[in-house]
């Protein structure tokens, strides 16, 4: 493991491989089981913004230090203390955790067990690819405390996994499990009990071998392109395209190839 730095209280963002090249995003406020103050959001928003400007970062891993949540959503405790007009000062603060995460220019992969909800599960949603472990109880109940997902719930599930089925989980409420969250497409990789940080650390590890500058591109592609027409999104992936073709990623890779070693990015 490499460097570690912390932002704020319940924040640390640890460096892992050679280069730093995996960077472990990791909620650390394991007396609320990682419930979302404002504190805590400024800390995340803060996290992305300095790794999103690092060129030596190609993939984020977002992991929790509670045995038992991955984060729980909202801080209701803390809402329960603000008046309308704190509610709506904070509002900003609070979307700014969830942005963070879902504006990362390289791969983000969330490492999930034990609870996942509300605001918790929209952390893990604004990430790229979902590790479970089989404790894992993932959930958008906003409607039962008289709000709506407000992290890109709304927006994000159906997305992933269609309108129909994203508003049946969002009117009921309801917690699905690992096993039926795997099913639905809630989660993409289900591991044993204890293994989502190690899953999610291999799956990043391996992207990391990856050309950076093919990563951002991929990214930007999958993102600018979902809503677009056909048509549209081509273009989308065309103008991603030609970001990489004339790099010297393209030509590190391509060398590599042809020679049967391991490529030595540059990154640009």
């Amino acid at each position: 493991m490499g460097s570690e730095e912390r932002y704020g209280e319940f924040v640390l963002v640890r460096r892992h491989g050679e280069g730093g090249h995996v960077a472990e995003l990791v909620l650390d406020r394991p007396k609320a089981m990682n419930a979302m103050s404002s504190e805590m959001a400024r800390s995340i928003a803060g996290a992305c913004a300095a790794l999103g400007e690092d060129r030596d970062v190609r993939v984020v891993v977002v992991t929790s230090t509670h045995e038992r949540a991955f984060c729980v959503g909202a801080d209701l405790k803390e809402r329960n203390s603000f008046s309308d007009a704190d509610l709506r000062r904070q509002r900003p603060v609070s979307r700014g955790a969830y942005t963070g995460v879902l504006e990362l220019p390289v791969p983000a992969v969330a490492a999930v067990h034990g609870f996942a909800l509300g605001g918790g599960y929209e952390l893990a949603l604004a990430c790229d690819v979902i590790v479970a472990d089989r404790t894992a109880v993932v959930g958008l109940p906003e409607v039962s405390v008289g709000v709506i997902p407000g992290g890109g719930g709304t927006q994000l599930l159906p997305r992933r996994v269609g309108a129909a089925r994203a508003a049946e989980l969002i009117f009921t409420a309801r917690r699905v499990e690992a096993g039926e969250a795997r099913e639905l497409g809630l989660v993409d990789v289900l591991v044993e009990e204890g293994r989502d940080r190690e899953e999610a650390l291999a799956v990043a590890s391996r992207i990391a071998g990856n050309s950076p500058v093919g990563l951002r591109a991929a990214k930007r592609a999958l993102r600018l392109g979902q809503g677009l027409d056909l048509r549209a999104g081509l273009e989308v992936e065309d103008a991603a395209w030609r970001t990489t073709a004339f790099s010297g990623d393209r030509a590190e890779g391509v060398a590599a190839f042809n020679e049967k070693r391991a490529p030595r990015w540059p990154g640009e």
